[in-house]
């Protein structure tokens, strides 16, 4: 049981590794496109609508933020409850040390950025942008340093992130969506009880079927004035964790059908689509307006002082313990790599703001708070670590 867990936290930590890579790509793409003379077709390419016989359809931008990040957020869902019944998440003291973290990197940061924006009711609106981790580049980075990083602590790190992601999701459900239609919402919790029933009372376990039903929830999601995005969510909670003669369930298969397809197409497609950020006559005197200033000092001050002053505290009160090799510099080194923001805070930030302005402030803020968290958290780890003479590698 022990040996199969291992691996399973192997794979991973390696996938969500590489696809950071893949991540990277896709920004400094988007950033050459922007800064040369493809930058029309880049802003073209996403922001203008197309029209099949004479019928308008949105544009790409719309598609890829609010249709394939459904499946991003889908897969987050999977993931989620697979870890509240059978993972990290599963004992009451496996999940306090990182729930409390998380809670701490999620206000630590928001309470900075509203500090440095509380006079301005346009962008007050932005103050979640700094509170998410990104974990495919948070665990890419720990991943750099190989065996030095001990199991246990990269586990820590992993559940923080879910956890920070769930906390992302209540946050767009609660403070990103529009004006309630209740008629779609309610067709939406009718679609949404049809996975139950049919597993229950029928047994199917096609993922066909609940991917289709999947696709009618996304619809009356979208129209009910709840991001769209949220409709994975919520199917991911009714997709059956039971197995058959086999070991396999739907929640099973399904999380592994889609984590590459997430990994290496849907991560790197939208941080192209959403890490375009012109240069032209912009300086780096810009991060001194609130949006910028906020978003950096929230991300690389506010998630280091919320994750690893909470952490601090819950285990000097005795709620909870270190996790197992950890040390109070590993710890600390971990929280600075919860500053890398990237995904989840561009996808806040598109929530917060359509104004271009405000838009190249969040990606640049986001792009430069996430490249300093990266490098001084891994030097961190790299001075508080030394390499084991023989131990198995972890990943």
């Amino acid at each position: 049981m022990l040996t199969s867990f291992k691996t399973a936290v192997k794979k991973f930590i390696r996938l969500e590794s590489f696809s950071s890579i893949l991540l990277l790509i896709g920004a400094v793409l988007a950033l050459l496109m922007s800064n040369t003379a493809w930058e029309h077709l880049y802003a073209d390419l996403l922001h203008h609508p197309f029209t099949i016989q004479n019928i308008e359809i949105k544009p790409l931008e719309f598609w890829i933020n609010d249709g394939l990040m459904a499946l991003f957020f889908l897969l987050v869902g999977l993931e989620l409850k697979r870890e509240i019944l059978e993972g990290q998440l599963s004992e009451p003291s496996q999940i306090i040390l990182p729930t409390i973290a998380a809670i701490g990197g999620m206000a630590g940061p928001a309470l900075v950025y509203v500090a440095f924006n509380w006079d301005d009711p346009i962008t007050l609106h932005g103050w979640a942008i700094p509170s998410a981790t990104d974990i495919a580049f948070s665990l890419g980075v720990s991943t750099l340093l190989g065996n030095r990083v001990p199991l246990s602590l990269k586990l820590f790190l992993m559940a923080l992130a879910i956890i920070d992601d769930l906390g992302a999701i209540v946050i767009i459900a609660l403070f990103y969506s529009g004006e309630l239609q209740l008629t779609y919402l309610a067709f939406a919790a009718m679609t949404l009880a049809l996975p139950s029933i049919l597993f229950h009372w029928k047994k199917i376990s096609s993922l066909t079927v609940y991917l289709i039903i999947g696709l009618f929830l996304w619809f009356f999601v979208l129209k009910s004035g709840i991001h769209a995005t949220l409709a994975g969510v919520a199917l991911a909670f009714f997709i059956p964790n039971e197995k058959d003669s086999h070991g396999h369930s739907p929640l099973h298969r399904l999380e592994e059908g889609l984590h590459p397809w997430v990994a290496y197409a849907i991560l790197p497609i939208f941080a192209f689509a959403n890490s375009g950020v012109s240069f032209a006559g912009m300086g780096f005197d810009i991060l001194w307006e609130s949006v910028p200033l906020g978003i950096v000092l929230g991300l690389f001050f506010g998630k280091q002082l919320g994750v690893f002053g909470l952490t601090w505290l819950a285990i000097k009160l005795g709620f909870a313990k270190l996790p197992e090799q950890a040390t109070w510099m590993t710890i600390y080194g971990v929280s600075i790599l919860c500053g890398i923001g990237f995904t989840m805070s561009f996808f806040i930030g598109s929530l917060a703001f359509t104004e271009p302005e405000y838009m190249n402030q969040v990606r640049l803020a986001v792009l430069f708070a996430s490249f300093l968290a990266a490098v001084v958290g891994y030097l961190v780890l790299l001075l508080a670590t030394k390499k084991p003479e023989s131990v198995e590698e972890i990943v």
